[in-house]
């Protein structure tokens, strides 16, 4: 990074969760910061998801960031205000294929803490009063919730107040070089320039998303009203979960995915992954559905929703759930890297999560990035 009688320059483009974790290590650091966002507020994907911070099911590097972030959560709860409780993750078994799931997870890669429950207890974890259909569950204690609604708007307020800090929501850019940014507002000049468009990266570095294989990856989510007085537990996982997220992966996985092939094929068309946290209004945040695009249509289809809702409700042991909002969620992908780190230029880095996982290291991935420079 250029030194200067001043703090070093650093220009953020992106407000999402990766670019506002980039900016909260670089003010850390001492630096100047512009964070530059096309849109008047975070509207993609840093605001359309669970809020869960699903720091147990992470694996490899992906583990390890996970681990590192935790504690900038916590301390921007108390810094900046931001929504975020240690939750903890409940993940349920159903059936004699996910209870192996779980026992092989235990036995080879458990987290500090975590701890195998019956169903019972499961049931009661989630007030359910006849949880006779559950066999099974962990508790992973380490997983954190937030309010993904509040949470990246409190964490650029805070930079903005900073006195090194300032957030330009409403502003384009139009060009990334070496020491300057070009944006609808004019131009910023920069020491170092961190790219964090998430999906959209494509609209600068074209060829550099192509190379990489970035694309949009498309999800179906609700919010629903619990369906009766749940206090404030932890987030759920179900086996459609444990086919998703590395610390689960294993033979046992695999013979999870060739049961509900055969038994439950519609979850695996819509990739499912029936999850859900848990909110302080009282609401269920619930999904999600997978399909990828180049450019993601705006549809929602209305029987990839009900089976995600039905599933839901069947775990919870109800008919039916009362839907209050639906929407679709985006995020980027690519069968290429979990990470796509890139430098097209000098003194510019590329930073975007490619495998949904933004909430859950965005924050570490900023500090590492920063502390490289």
């Amino acid at each position: 990074m250029t030194s200067s009688h001043s703090a070093p320059h650093v220009v953020i483009v992106g407000a999402g969760i990766v670019g506002l974790g980039h900016a909260v290590a670089a003010l850390d650091a001492g630096c100047r910061v512009t964070v530059i966002e096309q849109d008047a507020a975070a509207v993609l994907a840093s605001v359309r998801n669970f809020g869960h911070v699903c720091t147990s099911a992470q694996a490899g590097e992906l583990g390890a960031l996970a681990l590192e972030a935790n504690p900038i959560w916590l301390s921007l709860a108390e810094r900046a205000g931001v929504e975020a409780r240690r939750s903890g993750t409940l993940v349920v078994a159903r059936s004699a294929a996910e209870e192996s799931v779980i026992h092989e997870f235990f036995a080879e890669r458990a987290p500090e803490g975590a701890t195998l429950v019956t169903g019972t207890e499961a049931g009661a974890l989630l007030r359910i009063p006849n949880p006779s259909h559950l066999r099974a569950g962990a508790l992973l204690p380490a997983d954190l919730t937030a309010n993904p609604r509040s949470t990246v708007a409190r964490i650029a307020a805070w930079v903005d107040a900073h006195e090194r800090g300032e957030v330009r929501f409403s502003t384009a850019v139009r060009e990334v070089r070496e020491g300057a940014v070009e944006t609808s507002r004019g131009r910023i000049e920069a020491d170092h320039v961190v790219v964090a468009a998430g999906h959209l990266v494509g609209r600068l570095f074209p060829e550099l998303a192509e190379q990489a294989r970035v694309r949009e990856c498309a999800l179906q989510m609700m919010r629903v009203r619990a369906p009766r007085e749940m206090g404030l537990g932890p987030a759920v996982f179900t086996g459609t979960s444990m086919l998703r997220y590395g610390a689960f992966a294993g033979p046992a996985a695999e013979a999870l995915r060739a049961e509900i092939r055969i038994s439950r094929p519609e979850l695996i068309e819509i990739d499912a992954n029936v999850m859900f946290t848990q909110q302080a209004d009282g609401t269920l945040l619930v999904g999600d559905s997978h399909a990828s695009h180049d450019t993601a249509p705006p549809f929602l289809d209305e029987r990839w929703s009900q089976i995600l809702l039905d599933e839901a409700a069947a775990l919870l042991g109800v008919p039916h759930l009362d839907v209050l909002e639906r929407w679709q969620g985006l995020y980027a992908t690519s069968g290429e890297q979990d990470i796509l780190r890139a430098t097209p230029a000098s003194g510019v880095s590329v930073v975007t999560v490619t495998t949904g996982v933004g909430m859950t290291v965005g924050l570490a991935l900023g500090a590492r990035t920063i502390a490289s420079l």
